[in-house]
């Protein structure tokens, strides 16, 4: 991990305040997701995909404990006799409500004593010292796992069953319908990152990528879109599958997206209890990489490689810069992206014409995770750190790279570098995606 040049004390409590911001931010999430619910919800499984809330909680805590309060405060432990029952390499999810895990309130009572210790750690720690503290960077990562973990939790909400507990505005319509294509002519740009204080291992180094030129999607793919596919027997023709794809929606016995219902001539979808039409211009959402890529083929096209989605996320062709996100170097906030849990539902395609790319293309960030068609590899020059568990005990698994984040990601885990992976059966997840396709001859 490369430092930059020590910061002056007005840089360094701006640094402070700002990492107090976003563990605040986090805790009230968190507290949103776990005291939603009554303590049987909280301490049921709800799906085997997924561990029970009240473990979820205490792990947030132990993480923080870990790293925050051992590691970087050199603080005696708070609860040295947890540690086991919280590491998540131990303990497959399907395995964890038979643990003699904490009750709702001793996680909580855990969590908040961490917490004030952990903001002592906070008035006292060095942000110029070795790189596990400097700039913050282990304040900002076990901010981006707590809020890793929310975005977790609110998975959980979905798969439960049971009257609705959470609610927000509904997400926004587009003012100006967008669509088709944009081509993004080949070049190099600069992937990755080796200057954002706060971003991961697998994100890291910075690099130059030759990418050939490509034409992509403006939008993600929408209900509507994908309803066609339905329409047109997409799950019945195993020649728009791969092998292992149609080998899993048979077994799997899939027919349409995750929570979708057909009644009459209609779709509806259910959302974290409520049951409504589709909305035909939202980006489809939980569906695994099989079914994307079948769609794909469908539409006589392919998902776009990991370094596509970057090159049209980040690549600005004016300067040849690669930006922080899509649309610049400020932060996201309500009129670029749809984060954080600010709607419970993916916007409508075009509803955010502010976070556009230079390139012209809409909604890269929030929204819907987009599979791409890139197994999780490790950048050139990949270091782990701080820890191996992180990233490089999945290179080389049967993963495949999501990107963008949803509208269930804080903005504190989500940037143009920032990725994410998971398995190709996976739908759970808040996970669309966008089409790219190769240029014709006379585009090139």
């Amino acid at each position: 991990m490369t430092l930059s040049a020590p910061a002056d004390h007005s840089d360094r409590e701006r640094t402070r305040a700002r990492i107090a911001e976003v563990l605040a931010r986090a805790r009230r999430r968190t507290r949103v997701l776990t005291d939603s619910v009554d303590e049987a919800d909280l301490v049921a499984q709800h799906s085997p995909l997924m561990s029970p809330l009240v473990w979820d909680l205490a792990h947030i805590g132990n993480q923080e404990e870990l790293w925050l309060v051992r590691d970087v405060g050199g603080r005696d432990a708070v609860r040295a006799d947890i540690d086991e029952l919280y590491d998540a390499f131990k303990h497959a999810r399907v395995n964890r409500p038979a643990l003699p895990l904490l009750n709702p309130a001793q996680a909580r009572g855990y969590v908040g004593s961490v917490r004030e210790k952990v903001l002592d750690v906070l008035d006292t720690a060095d942000l110029d010292g070795g790189p596990l503290v400097h700039e913050g960077f282990a304040f900002g990562m076990i901010a981006q796992h707590e809020q890793q973990h929310d975005e977790t939790m609110l998975a959980t909400h979905q798969l439960r069953r049971g009257a609705p507990v959470l609610s927000a505005p509904p997400a926004p319509a587009a003012p100006v319908p967008v669509g088709g294509e944009v081509v993004i002519a080949a070049g190099d740009f600069l992937m990755g990152t080796t200057a954002d204080p706060w971003a991961l291992d697998n994100e890291r180094p910075a690099h130059p990528v030759h990418v050939p030129g490509f034409a992509i999607d403006v939008a993600p793919v929408t209900n509507a879109q994908y309803a066609a596919f339905i329409a047109d027997g997409g799950y019945d023709r195993p020649e728009l599958w791969s092998e292992r794809g149609w080998a899993h929606r048979c077994t799997a016995g899939l027919v349409a997206p995750q929570f979708w219902e057909r009644d009459g001539d209609r779709w509806y979808r259910t959302a974290f209890g409520v049951r409504a039409p589709l909305r035909p211009q939202q980006p489809v959402v939980h569906v695994c990489w099989f079914e994307a890529e079948a769609y794909a083929r469908w539409a006589g096209k392919r998902l776009p490689t990991e370094a596509e989605w970057e090159k049209a996320a980040r690549f600005d062709p004016a300067t040849g810069d690669s930006r922080r996100y899509p649309w610049g170097a400020g932060a996201p906030d309500e009129h670029t992206a749809n984060l954080g849990q600010r709607h419970l539902e993916p916007a409508e395609v075009g509803a955010y014409p502010a976070g556009v790319s230079a390139t012209g293309v809409h909604q890269l960030i929030g929204d819907v995770w987009e599979w791409c068609s890139s197994s999780f590899e490790a950048y050139p020059g990949f270091r782990a750190f701080p820890y191996r568990e992180y990233s490089e005990v999945f290179f080389g698994g049967d993963y495949r790279i999501l990107r963008g984040g949803s509208f269930g990601t804080d903005e504190v885990a989500c940037r143009g570098t920032f990725r994410n992976w998971d398995h190709p059966i996976r739908r759970q997840i808040f996970a669309g995606f966008r089409l790219a396709r190769d240029l014709r001859e006379d585009e090139r």
